[in-house]
C-alpha cells in the first residue's frame, strides 16, 4: 500500500470574514508530483502556506508524515521549500548561500554533492547576483533540499525561465519523485503541470472543482478532438456546413470537431468530391489548459506575491 504523507481534511481559512480556503479535502502519496492549480484569489497560495506551517487553519486539520501539523510543528525540518519569487543574498557565492541555509538544520550536508546535483559545483564561487534566472532557481532548488526533506514545496518555479532552463527544472522534479520524495508543485503552466503530476487538483473560489491524473481530467472534462483544415475557407464552410453544423471558420482554417477517424475521412471525402483547396489538416486534442479554461472560466494569469488573499 502506498503511504499517504500529506492528508487534508475540511481545511478552512477566513480573514475577517473572506472565505479564501472553503473545507478541502484532499492526499497526496508518497513519490508523487501533486499539483495544486488555480485562478488568481483561487485559494492556493493560502492553502500550501498552511501546509507549510506559515498560517493557521481556521478550521480543519492537515497531517503531514503522520503527524498533525497543529500538535508537532516540527514537522518542518522535514519538509523543503522553493518559495514564489525566491531570491538569496546577492552578495555571497552559490556555495556560501547554500552553506548558509544548511546551518539552520541539524547534521550536516553533502554541499558539494548537492551543487553537482543541481548543476552548479562550477559556479560554487560566483556571486548569486551575477547569474541568470535559472541559474538562481537551481540555487533555490538546491536550498529547499538542504535539509534531506521528505517532501518539497515548488511554489513556481519555472516563472520567468527560458524553455531550456525550464526544461532543467521538470528534469529535477522528475528526478527528486524518482528518489521517493513527494513534490507539491504550483505552477501557471498548464503544459508543465500536464506533463509532470501524477495528481492534479484545481481549485477554484476556494474550494476543490476538479481532481485527477492530467489524463482522467482530460478525458472526463475535455471534449472532443477538433479537426483544423489549414486553407480551407469559405468553399470548404460551404460544403461541409449542412453535414457538420458545429463547423467554424477561424481566419481562412475550417474548425470541425471530430468524434473519431471516420469523421475525418468524411469531411477529407467531402471536401476532395467539392474540389475543395486545403493545405493540411491538423488534429487538436484536449489539454489540460482547455480543460483549465472550461472548468474555471478563467485563464490562469501569474500571480504577483502577496496579491491572492
Amino acid at each position: 500500500m502506498v503511504e499517504v504523507v500529506i492528508e487534508v481534511e475540511g481545511l478552512r481559512k477566513e480573514y475577517d470574514g473572506l472565505v479564501a480556503v472553503d473545507g478541502i479535502d484532499f492526499s497526496v502519496r508518497r513519490g508523487q508530483v501533486f499539483s495544486l492549480l488555480g485562478p488568481n484569489g483561487a485559494g492556493k497560495t493560502t492553502t500550501v502556506e498552511m501546509l507549510e506551517c506559515l498560517r493557521s487553519p481556521s478550521a480543519g486539520r492537515v497531517s503531514i508524515l503522520g503527524h498533525d501539523i497543529s500538535q508537532e510543528r516540527s514537522i518542518k525540518d522535514r519538509i523543503g521549500v522553493l518559495p514564489q519569487g525566491f531570491n538569496a543574498f546577492d552578495l555571497l557565492t552559490v556555495r556560501e548561500n547554500v552553506e548558509y541555509f544548511a546551518g539552520m538544520f541539524d547534521g550536516s550536508v553533502d554541499v558539494d554533492g548537492l551543487l553537482r546535483w543541481v548543476k552548479l559545483d562550477g559556479r560554487q564561487k560566483e556571486l548569486f547576483k551575477n547569474l541568470s534566472g535559472g541559474m538562481k532557481q537551481r540555487v533555490g532548488i538546491a536550498i529547499s533540499l538542504v535539509n534531506d526533506p521528505d517532501i518539497v514545496f515548488l511554489d513556481e518555479p519555472t516563472t520567468g525561465l527560458d524553455p531550456s532552463a525550464r526544461r532543467d527544472v521538470w528534469r529535477m522534479v522528475e528526478s527528486l519523485s524518482g528518489q521517493g520524495k513527494t513534490v507539491f508543485l504550483t505552477t501557471h503552466y498548464m503544459e508543465e503541470a500536464e506533463v509532470l503530476s501524477d495528481y492534479i487538483c484545481i481549485m477554484n473560489n476556494g474550494r476543490i472543482i476538479c481532481r485527477g491524473t492530467p489524463r482522467e481530467i482530460i478525458t472526463e472534462h475535455g471534449g472532443s478532438p477538433v479537426a483544423f483544415v489549414r486553407g480551407a475557407g469559405e468553399k470548404g464552410l460551404r460544403l461541409l456546413q449542412e453535414a457538420y453544423p458545429d463547423a467554424a471558420l477561424v481566419e481562412d482554417d475550417l474548425k470541425v470537431p471530430v468524434h473519431n477517424g471516420r469523421r475525418v475521412s468524411e469531411i477529407l471525402n467531402m471536401l476532395d468530391t467539392g474540389e475543395a483547396h486545403y493545405d493540411e489538416i491538423v488534429i487538436k486534442k484536449s489539454t489540460l489548459e482547455d480543460v483549465f479554461l472550461r472548468i474555471t472560466g478563467k485563464e490562469y494569469i501569474q500571480e504577483v506575491e502577496g496579491d491572492e488573499e
